[in-house]
């Protein structure tokens, strides 16, 4: 798999998940994703998913400043409904970062590992996601202001283009880079912006 070469400059997120540590699928419990998962769990790459990552990263790194985040361990609760705009698929991939679900995850073992009724909709929070630790309260909301990062100007006209089949390879090519240059742009120069990715702690 051919992937734009920026994706391996995107900061990798550790977590420490004690049901993989359990069942023995990883070596005490330590998974690491990189942005890659992210875009082959979405099947694409596009500033959505790019900042469905990096809201995930940012809000658990701010949660475990001194220790690697637990998956499993994490509420999530969005502001949107689910079927609001692009909020599913930004579930998507913050669900797989910190293993939480409404009613589809795994059910657990003995009374441990549930990852089920920790990933909420339509939920009453101040920013569009808001993550809080379980085993201590504290939470985190957090948003993506994606208009701080433009795409190149000829992007819509080029997209048209693609879209109705009149693009030429060249013009196809530019589309692409101009699209992943927006992607790299969010990831690698905007991505310690606070205008960009605020990230907020919430009072207790």
């Amino acid at each position: 798999m051919q992937t734009p070469a920026f994706y391996d400059q995107v900061r990798s997120l550790t977590v420490y998940d004690p049901l993989a540590e359990f069942l023995g699928a990883a070596e005490h419990g330590r998974i690491e994703y990189r942005y890659i998962d992210a875009v082959k769990l979405a099947g694409h790459s596009c500033p959505t998913v790019a900042a469905a990552y990096w809201m995930t990263l940012k809000a658990l790194g701010s949660l475990y400043p001194d220790s690697l985040p637990q998956r499993g361990g994490i509420r999530v609760e969005f502001r949107q409904e689910l079927l609001s705009g692009v909020t599913g698929v930004i579930a998507n991939v913050v669900a797989m970062l910190t293993g939480a679900t409404h009613d589809t995850g795994f059910k657990g073992i003995g009374g441990r590992f549930d990852r089920r009724k920790l990933l909420y909709f339509s939920a009453d929070v101040g920013e569009e996601i808001r993550f809080t630790r379980l085993d201590t309260g504290r939470a985190v909301d957090v948003a993506a202001r994606m208009q701080g990062v433009p795409f190149a100007p000829q992007t819509v006209e080029l997209m048209q283009k693609c879209l109705s089949d009149s693009a030429t390879p060249e013009e196809a090519a530019e589309f692409r880079e101009c699209w992943q240059g927006r992607v790299r742009s969010v990831l690698l120069e905007h991505g310690d912006d606070p205008e960009v990715f605020p990230v907020l702690p919430v009072a207790r």
